[in-house]
């Protein structure tokens, strides 16, 4: 199955992505990606045993990360893998396969499966014409509790999908959720995603899920996390409403 630089997701399960990115025998730094607070670079993978033998991926070292007062230190790239196991466990939203890399040119950090998409125009070409999809991607971010979501977060491939990537601010024990996403305020749980949360609270208490995000987030967002989730599965809750213009991002893409 083909895995080159032009190659789609789909061809992979989840899994056997995670392989790719986790099994590479080598990691070339092709550059920086533009407009990033941290380093975040363009990497070209060497994969012996697909057909192409290389893959692109989206590569954040734990020493490139900006400073920031009310993030932990070197934490960043942990919270995107986090992010990405509860996206897993639920079902929603689509983020590219993420992992944890210890080998790699700048040492430890996420890797992530790049996605070859379009973002400057998706995001609003969602909302103007099929608002619904944003629906999960809204319900996972105040699950977990992300701090930066921006219109260029989102990307819509060849095959219509919708993927979000950058989820380096999330899980804090604090309240932070910022979001370009305000459209469902006020509006109930939708029905659908009842199930998903009542398995995902279930796994929480029991330790399956904290279990996966064990050494990723620490024990008391796991916790909060958890209580989120019995939040926003109580019959009164509602999609909150922005509390201040420090709720939408700046600026917005």
């Amino acid at each position: 199955m083909d895995l080159g630089p032009s190659s789609e997701p789909s061809q992979l399960s989840f899994e056997e992505a995670e392989e790719v990115l986790l099994g590479a025998q080598a990691i070339e730094l092709l550059g920086l990606l533009p407009n990033s607070s941290n380093y975040t670079f363009l990497a070209r993978l060497e994969t012996p045993g697909v057909a192409s033998g290389e893959a692109l991926a989206v590569y954040k070292p734990a020493q490139g990360e900006s400073p920031l007062w009310d993030f932990r230190s070197g934490s960043l790239h942990r919270r995107e893998v986090a992010s990405y196991r509860l996206a897993r466990f639920l079902g929603w939203p689509l983020i590219p396969p993420t992992v944890t890399r210890r080998e790699a040119p700048m040492g430890v950090g996420s890797l992530q499966l790049f996605i070859r998409a379009e973002s400057r125009r998706a995001f609003f070409e969602i909302r103007d014409n099929s608002p619904e999809e944003l629906i999960p991607i809204a319900l996972f971010d105040v699950l977990a509790n992300n701090a930066d979501r921006k219109a260029g977060h989102h990307l819509r491939d060849d095959a219509h999908r919708l993927w979000v990537i950058d989820h380096g601010l999330t899980f804090h024990v604090d309240p932070k959720l910022r979001t370009i996403i305000w459209d469902f305020a006020g509006e109930p749980l939708p029905a659908p995603y009842r199930a998903d949360l009542e398995r995902a609270c279930a796994a929480l208490e029991s330790g399956e899920l904290a279990k996966a995000l064990k050494g990723l987030i620490t024990k008391p967002e796991v916790e909060l996390l958890r209580r989120r989730v019995e939040g926003v599965l109580d019959r009164a809750w509602r999609f909150p409403s922005p509390s201040s213009g420090w709720s939408v991002p700046w600026p917005p893409i």
